[in-house]
């Protein structure tokens, strides 16, 4: 039982992890993939670097000092959060961890493909999250959209209420190995009337389906929110001055949270919930 899990390695998520071990509490950092802070060439604004200093150079420096003080900083994609009686259960792409406090600090990555039709049947028929919406379509015909380790457990999920799952790559490579049908054509349309109806693809052929399942890249911090029942808003996850959420012992920081997008607002509010998660496992 590791008493804070992190979810995410940016400025968030290192300074939360900086105030929960320094008051002496076993913290985990779990990542995966780009940072948007390592897209930024030069950073000029952040306190402390007079010549200014590269977003790949910060990031790297971050993670160091976590781990130099004691943190596990460990590179697996968090696929689902589920809430137990001891706290909360973290599955990653190699392994299940068990926490007593959770602090979100994974940026805002959601990914809405450029597909005619997608905004427009949002909510009617096309979702992100198939824990929330998938009830919905028991016995019915549904896709993923998607590539890789997140598409895969969306469409887990799906095949045990739909009739059908198909995961629909968009012309990617699909990147990981699996015993669902898979269709690599590129999406030219969703359409339908009230709600979803039929997928066409370029080479104009069609599939008919009742649901559209966005699940591409790795899931985003509003994707683990509204499994788990989180608050949000506009695709930013809810949370209090303490960074808390509306589900007890989970905590929220940084550019998830929406507002100001900086690396001083991101520091600031990791601090916060690093100390607040502190304060919880104290109760």
């Amino acid at each position: 039982m590791i008493d804070v899990i992190i979810i995410g390695a940016g400025p968030a998520g290192i300074s939360a992890s900086l105030y929960a071990k320094r008051a002496n509490n076993n913290v985990l950092i779990l990542y995966n993939g780009e940072s948007n802070l390592e897209k930024a060439e030069k950073i000029d604004n952040y306190y402390g670097f007079e010549n200014g200093i590269s977003g790949t150079d910060l990031y790297n420096i971050g993670i160091k000092q976590a781990e130099k003080i004691g943190v596990k900083v460990k590179k697996e994609e968090v696929l689902h959060i589920e809430q137990i009686t001891s706290g909360f259960e973290v599955t990653t792409s190699e392994n299940v961890y068990k926490s007593k406090a959770l602090i979100i600090a994974t940026g805002n990555k959601k990914i809405r493909p450029n597909i005619k039709g997608i905004q427009e049947f949002e909510g009617k028929g096309v979702s992100y999250c198939a824990i929330c919406d998938g009830f919905f379509y028991k016995n019915k015909n549904v896709v993923v959209i998607g590539n890789g380790k997140f598409a895969i457990n969306e469409a887990n999920i799906l095949k045990n209420i739909a009739k059908n799952v198909i995961i629909l790559t968009n012309g990617e490579q699909m990147n990981e190995i699996s015993d669902f049908e898979i269709n690599t054509m590129r999406i030219k349309q969703i359409s339908g009337g009230l709600r979803v109806q039929e997928i066409a693809f370029e080479d104009n052929s069609t599939v008919e389906v009742d649901g559209v399942f966005i699940a591409l890249g790795e899931a985003s911090g509003t994707d683990f929110a509204k499994k788990i029942g989180i608050l949000t808003n506009n695709d930013n996850i809810v949370v209090n001055e303490k960074m808390e959420t509306n589900v007890k012992g989970i905590f929220s920081c940084g550019n998830t949270n929406g507002g100001l997008l900086q690396v001083s607002k991101a520091v600031y509010e990791g601090a916060v919930a690093g100390l607040s998660a502190t304060n919880y496992l104290k109760i």
